[in-house]
């Protein structure tokens, strides 16, 4: 058997302003932008080079689900971003006003950092060691 994570879908309140935070500051890729209803979207966004597993930028679409907005890790870092290079990265995202917790740590693991997305989710950019 041959299984893989396709999509991770991640509460937003706005797609606009989700895209605008994950491709203009993160430097992500638009995969997908498609109309679904007049209400709502199907977004995909990914690192660059990483087509294979994508957030769904999906709009809450009741007050029910709005107040999970930045919230689903329920506090904890909610997902893991690996790079080549993470004293680029981070000075990169900062500059473009990315939230950082903390300046690049050494880790067992390698460095890491933690930061926020637009709506407070926390998430680790990790440079793992060879």
């Amino acid at each position: 058997m041959q299984q893989h994570l396709a999509r991770i879908a991640i509460l937003v309140r706005d797609y606009d302003e989700a895209i605008g935070f994950f491709v203009q500051k993160m430097g992500f890729t638009l995969l997908e932008d498609t109309p679904r209803s007049p209400t709502k979207r199907w977004v995909a966004v990914a690192p660059p080079g990483q087509p294979e597993c994508s957030l769904l930028l999906a709009k809450a679409k009741d007050e029910e689900q709005a107040q999970y907005t930045g919230k689903q890790g329920g506090g904890r870092v909610f997902l893991f971003l690996h790079t080549d290079d993470i004293q680029r990265d981070y000075e990169q995202y900062r500059a473009a006003g990315v939230h950082f917790e903390e300046a690049p740590r050494q880790e067992a693991f390698g460095t890491g950092a933690i930061f926020q997305d637009l709506y407070g989710n926390r998430w680790e950019l990790i440079e793992r060691k060879l």
